[in-house]
Order: structure tokens, then sequence, then C-alpha cells
């Protein structure tokens, strides 16, 4: 095994540990989870990197890195709708362009078409880093930047779909 998919398994075996840590009533619970969740964030650009750079790129990565992603983003949302710090809408919004965007990959995959990241699907990912991060540790603004996540990943999810549309048209022929 590579560094970056052990990078990438180990942020899939940090997603329940964060989980534990945030739902649970622990003694400054939700900043020990933020420090697991940041840990695991870290590791989702690090991993990409190094197998680019060392010329590690294998299909297992490929497949197992966007899951890996969404495991932790979703967990984060889910995890704060339970502790009531957002609304569920919020969250059935990023995780549902989540998917579209995964099924989109999948269909243009399908037909031999690579959809490599956006920068607005990497601003994407930093603001909700960042939003979710300010909700765990209860920082002022939070809400704020929660919000702002959820424009950009709308955002970026048509932006995805409207560059995609020639893929669209021929798989509904």
């Amino acid at each position: 095994m590579n560094l970056p998919n052990f990078l990438t398994l180990l942020r899939i075996f940090l997603v329940p540990v964060f989980t534990f840590l945030l739902l649970q009533e622990l003694p400054h619970g939700n900043y020990l989870a933020a420090i697991v969740f940041i840990v695991a964030s870290i590791t989702d650009g690090l991993d990409g990197y190094l197998a680019r750079s060392r010329k590690e790129v294998t299909r297992f990565g490929k497949l197992i890195d966007p899951i890996a992603d969404k495991l932790l983003i979703s967990a984060a949302l889910l995890s704060l709708v339970q502790l009531g710090a957002i609304s569920a809408w919020i969250a059935l919004i990023i995780i549902g362009r989540e998917f579209a965007v995964s099924g989109l990959r999948l269909l243009a995959a399908s037909e031999g078409v690579v959809i490599s990241a956006s920068k607005w699907g990497k601003l994407k990912t930093v603001t909700q880093i960042i939003a979710v991060v300010a909700l765990l540790i209860e920082a002022p603004g939070a809400n704020i930047l929660i919000w702002a996540a959820v424009l950009i990943t709308i955002f970026s999810g048509v932006d995805y779909f409207l560059k995609a549309q020639d893929i669209l048209k021929s798989s509904m022929e």
C-alpha cells in the first residue's frame, strides 16, 4: 500500500472517531472533534498531492478518495444536524450536490471522459471545511460561513452540470 492510499484509508478511519468525539458528551468533545476533522481534512489534500507528485495514482485511490471525502463531510453535517447546529435542509443541499456530481462523473466515466475537480469544486471543499470547523468550535460568524458554503456548493454543482451538457445530451440519446 502506498502513502496516498494509506492517508485516504486513515481519513475513513477518522470519520467514526470524529463522530464519536462530537456526539458523546465529553468535556471539550467538540474541540477534540474539530482537531480530528482538521487532520482528516488535511489528508484530503495531501493524499492527492502525494499521489500525483510521486506518480502513485492508483485505481483504488481514484475510487476510494472521493468516497472518503463524502463520508467525512456527510458525517460532519449529519452530526451537526443531530446537535441542532444546522438545519437538515443545509445538509441535504450539500450532500445532494455531492451525490449529483458523483453521478455526473460516473456517467462521464462510462463514456471515457474524466471530469476533474474545478476551481469552484475546490473552493466548495475549502469553504465547507472552514464552515464545519467554525460550527464545531462555535466561532462567531459560523452561520455566515455555512451560508457561504451552501451558496458555493450550489454554484459549483450548477457549474459542473453546465460544463457537462454534451455528456448529458449524449447519454440521453
